[in-house]
């Protein structure tokens, strides 16, 4: 499978796709007004202790204050662990934290104190004492090799800390992982003189820019290049890779074209289609995925598939094919949370199953981590998927001004109705002579049309004249009746 990894920088905004066999499966938008926060350490302030939720509030001087559990507060191992938050921490305290999870909607950022730094292939836990190998790993010996390393390093070592080997640490020699250690300690060590040297709310440490976490995150054995249209941001990428990932230097590639790079390989288009409800299957079928504030749901129809021999072969032929484009189109929008899938209803258990494994080894490739239940007896596949940051249409949209978000508008006929009753309800109340409507160019001309007779029954019936008005500004349901 040929891997590629495309980066399009401009000054307000960073861009980064995934391509899989030449066709885009991950993007990632970061701009610098709105740059992510997972990964950042902060001293903060906690503002507001709640025992009914057993979490806080700490203040890390964003917008809204971000969200501290109980459970993933980490107390020193010597110490007894206590679950209530009023005995963990306490209203003023100053204290360390890092970000987990992004700002999603009206919810403030989610946060830990259990530290966690990633280098190149390890992650660097100072909280933790205890040495772990990535489950994608899944060799016994290779395993072992990599768990022999660390214990051996940490045993030799006067500091203090735990270890993750990621899926990138797989196959690499022992001198690159003692060097990734050594960075990691230096920049823990950086780190905490920072902490001591501040007082009050202030970032202490921020991650990397997207860029250069795509190549330390994202570019494993399997990427034949790496694609960039900046110049600059290629030679900050190579000095970044010569210096912490030198087996990648050499996969590095400014891209000087005059297309666009996202262009060549259809990623704007892709980024459109990701943004609309419905998503077209190769053999006529289709799915709608709608989010929700509670989860997303994805409806999988035969459309206008018809099938060779029977219906039952039909309906499995398209769960086949929709199986492999759900998982690509949770990668491509980056949905997370509870998804429930609804297939279609199938009739034999090998069917099903077969369904099922198409799933879940689609989603092996995923970086995220995702959870699959069984099929349910409604016919349903309830799943999460790990959420960090905002989806793809959260980041490039905002809701509807004219629907308030609810993806529909009252009907033209609707809102004349809704003119009746008030004109009806303005009249009985107040002494006027005249009546002006003002509203929409459709509402408008369906008054002069389709309702001209139950207009003019109106005006006959309170007994005053009604003059009509339209205003290029108001939308299908904004309305006016004023009194003359």
């Amino acid at each position: 499978m040929s891997e590629e990894i495309l980066i399009n920088v401009t000054p307000p905004e960073t861009r980064v796709a995934v391509i899989e066999n030449g066709v885009a499966q991950e993007i990632i938008v970061e701009r610098d007004g709105h740059r992510g926060l997972v990964g950042n350490i902060y001293k903060g302030k906690v503002c507001r202790v709640l025992p009914g939720m057993q979490a806080a509030f700490v203040e890390i001087g964003l917008e809204r204050a971000a969200f501290l559990h109980a459970s993933d507060i980490v107390t020193p191992e010597h110490e007894p662990r206590s679950e209530n938050i009023t005995e963990l921490v306490h209203d003023g305290e100053e204290i360390v934290v890092q970000v987990v999870k992004d700002p999603l909607g009206t919810k403030g950022a989610r946060l830990t104190t259990n530290i966690s730094i990633p280098s190149r292939f390890l992650v660097f836990m100072p909280a933790l004492h205890n040495i772990g190998v990535s489950q994608k790993i899944e060799d016994e010996e290779e395993r072992q090799r990599l768990r022999n390393i660390l214990q051996q390093f940490v045993q030799n070592s006067d500091r203090h800390g735990g270890y993750i080997a990621r899926t990138a640490a797989e196959a690499v020699g022992e001198e690159a992982l003692h060097a990734d250690m050594r960075f990691l300690a230096k920049l823990w060590q950086g780190i905490q003189e920072r902490c001591q040297a501040t007082s009050g709310v202030e970032l202490i440490h921020e991650d990397l820019p997207l860029a250069l976490r795509a190549l330390r995150d994202l570019v494993g054995p399997e990427v034949e290049k790496v694609r960039i249209d900046s110049s600059a941001t290629r030679d900050k990428a190579a000095e970044f890779a010569k210096q912490y990932i030198p087996d990648i230097e050499a996969r590095l590639e400014y891209y000087p074209g005059e297309r666009p790079v996202f262009d060549l390989y259809g990623v704007e288009d892709e980024i459109q289609k990701a943004l609309g409800r419905k998503v077209q299957l190769k053999s006529g079928g289709h799915l709608i995925i709608d989010q929700t504030e509670a989860m997303t749901t994805i409806d999988v129809n035969t459309g206008a598939f018809v099938g060779h021999r029977n219906l039952e072969e039909t309906i499995f032929k398209t769960n086949l094919e929709a199986a492999q484009a759900i998982c690509r189109q949770l990668r491509l929008r980056n949905l997370g949370g509870i998804i429930i899938i609804d297939f279609i209803d199938m009739c034999e258990e090998e069917h099903k199953r077969q369904v099922m494994r198409a799933l879940e080894k689609c989603l092996a490739k995923d970086h995220a981590k995702t959870h699959i239940s069984e099929v349910s007896s409604l016919g349903l596949v309830e799943m999460t998927r790990k959420r960090t940051r905002e989806s793809l249409e959260h980041v490039l949209c905002e809701p509807c001004p004219c629907c308030d978000g609810r993806g529909s508008l009252k009907t033209a006929e609707t809102t004349c109705y809704e003119i009746f009753r008030e004109i009806l309800r303005e009249a009985r109340m107040f002494e006027v002579e005249t009546l002006l409507v003002l509203a929409s160019q459709e509402v408008i001309d369906r008054l002069l049309d389709e309702e001209s007779t139950h207009l003019a029954e109106l005006e006959e019936f309170i007994g005053k004249p009604i003059r009509l008005q339209a205003e290029v500004l108001y939308t299908q349901e904004q309305y006016d009746v004023v009194l003359i």
